[in-house]
C-alpha cells in the first residue's frame, strides 16, 4: 500500500506491504475558531483568576515562546494575551524565545514565528544559554540542580509561559514548565538536567512526568523561579490547534498532558522486526539532531536486534552548531559513545542527544533517509544511509526472515507506540 510520510514540507511517498501496522494519532479536528478558544481559555483559566485580573498596572510582563524548531502558533497565542491585556502598553512586554541550548533564531525566522508586526512592536529576546552575562543564579533544587536562568526573565514582575504539549522523548511531555527550564535556563543548569544519570533513568521517557528525574527537576525550577500564568495548546497532524489550556501552570499542563496522552500514545501487543518512522516533517525534521526523537519513538516497539528506518529531511544539516557532531566523532561505535558519556566527569553540551541515539542503536540497527545530508555525513554520525525508503523496508523485512513484522509511524513522534503487555 502507498503511504505518505511526514518529511520536510512536501512529504515522502512510499510503498509498504499490506500487512504493515500503521500507527497514527487519534484524528482530532482543528478548533473551528482558534482565536475564540484562546480568548475563552485566558478568560476562564484553570486554577487561577482571569489573566487581566492578575496583571497590575506598571508591571513588566515576560512571555516565553518556543523557538523555530517547534510548530507552536506563537503569533495567535501572543495576540490573545495582548487582547486580554489591552491596558498594558507594548513597552511593558518582553517576548523571550525559549531556545534552551539551541542557536538563536534569525530575524527572518522571528518574522515567520511571530509576525513582522509583533517583531516591530514588541521587544523580543533570543535566550542564549551560553552567555553568562545574561544569566543569574536563582538557587538550588532539592536534588542539587544549580539553577541559572535568564536574568531579564527573572526581573519581570509577571511571567507567562506559552507552548504546545506533545509526548517528549525524555521529559515526558513538552510545554508547560519546560518553557521556563530548560527553555530559559543557563547551559550549566541544562547540562545537569540532561546529564547521563537523568537521561539514563528508565523513567526519563515518553509520557512520564512524575517520577521522571528530568521532569521532576523541571517542575521544581518553574516553581522556584515563578510562573504566574501559562497557556498551552495541543496540535493535530496538520499543526492545527485542537485544544487550548490556560491558567495555573501545573493545573493547565496536567490537563493538556492528559489530552495529548489520549490522542498521541498508542498501545501495541508485541514488538516489530522493522519500524519505519519520521521526525514529523518540517520544522521538527530540520536537522539530524532533532531526528533522534523519531528514532526514539520507534525504539519503544522495535525488537532487540531489529531495524529502524528513519526519514528526516535535515535541511539544517547535522547541524553545524552545537556539539552533537563533535561528540559523535569522538567514538567509533554507539557502545563506545555510551561508555564515554557515562564516564566520571564527562560534561559536554548535546551529550543527551548522543546518549539517547546510542541507546537506540544498542537496541536496533538504524538506517536514515535524509535528502539534505550526504552518505558520508550519515556514516560519520554512525547511521546507515538509505536512498529509497521503499527498497530499504523491503530489504529489512527480507533480512528479518519469513513472517517478519513491520510498524510504520508516518508522523514520527507525534504518535508514540508502547508495549501494552
Amino acid at each position: 500500500m502507498k503511504l505518505r510520510l511526514d518529511y520536510g514540507t512536501d512529504g515522502l511517498e512510499v510503498e509498504v506491504p499490506q500487512t504493515a501496522t500503521v500507527i497514527e494519532p487519534a484524528h482530532t479536528a482543528a478548533l473551528p475558531d482558534m482565536h475564540a478558544a484562546l480568548m475563552d481559555a485566558v478568560r476562564r483559566p484553570d486554577g487561577t483568576a482571569r489573566l487581566r485580573e492578575l496583571v497590575r498596572p506598571g508591571q513588566r510582563v515576560g512571555i516565553s515562546v518556543c523557538d523555530f524548531t517547534r510548530p507552536q502558533p506563537r503569533r495567535q497565542m501572543l495576540e490573545a494575551i495582548f487582547e486580554e491585556l489591552t491596558e498594558v502598553g507594548a513597552d511593558a512586554f518582553t517576548i523571550f524565545v525559549a531556545t534552551g541550548t539551541h542557536r538563536a533564531n534569525t530575524a527572518e525566522e522571528l518574522d515567520q514565528m511571530l509576525g513582522a508586526e509583533i517583531v516591530s512592536s514588541y521587544r523580543v529576546v533570543n535566550h542564549v544559554a551560553r552567555d553568562e552575562s545574561t544569566l543569574r543564579r536563582a538557587g538550588t533544587t532539592g536534588n542539587g540542580v544549580e539553577v541559572l536562568m535568564n536574568a531579564e526573565w527573572l526581573d519581570c514582575d509577571f511571567r507567562i509561559t506559552t507552548g504546545f504539549v506533545e509526548p517528549h522523548f525524555f521529559a515526558g511531555f513538552s510545554g508547560g514548565p519546560k518553557m521556563a527550564a530548560p527553555g530559559l535556563a543557563g547551559l550549566e543548569t541544562v547540562m545537569t538536567l540532561h546529564d547521563a544519570a537523568h537521561i539514563g533513568s528508565p523513567n526519563a521517557t515518553w509520557g512520564v512526568t512524575h517520577g521522571n528525574p528530568v521532569h521532576d527537576d523541571v517542575r521544581e525550577i518553574a516553581r522556584m523561579t515563578g510562573v504566574d500564568f501559562a497557556i498551552d495548546v495541543t496540535l493535530n497532524r496538520h499543526k492545527e490547534v485542537t485544544a487550548v489550556f490556560a491558567g495555573e501552570l501545573f493545573a493547565e499542563h496536567a490537563a493538556a498532558c492528559e489530552v495529548a496522552r489520549r490522542t498521541a500514545m498508542r498501545p501495541v501487543e508485541a514488538p516489530f522486526d522493522v519500524v519505519l518512522t519520521t521526525n514529523s516533517g518540517f520544522p521538527l525534521d530540520q536537522n539530524l539532531y532533532q531526528a533522534v526523537k523519531g528514532m526514539s519513538a520507534a525504539a519503544k516497539v522495535v525488537k532487540t536486534g531489529g531495524t529502524i528506518i528513519c526519514a528526516a529531511e535535515c535541511r539544517d544539516g547535522i547541524p553545524d552548531h552545537g556539539s552533537y557532531a563533535e561528540i559523535l566523532a569522538s567514538g567509533s561505535s554507539p557502545g563506545e559513545l555510551l561508555s564515554l558519556i557515562n564516564s566520571p566527569g564527562y560534561r559536554v553540551p548535546d551529550q543527551w542527544q548522543v546518549q539517547i541515539q546510542a541507546m537506540v542503536q544498542e537496541r536496533a540497527r538504524v538506517q536514515v533517509k535524509a535528502g539534505m545530508l550526504s552518505d558520508e555525513q550519515l556514516r560519520a554520525a554512525h547511521f546507515e544511509p538509505v536512498d529509497d525508503v521503499t527498497n530499504a523496508v523491503e530489504a529489512a523485512l527480507a533480512n528479518a526472515g519469513r513472517g517478519a513484522t513491520l510498524c510504520v509511524l508516518p508522523q514520527g513522534p507525534q504518535t508514540i507506540p508502547y508495549l501494552s503487555g
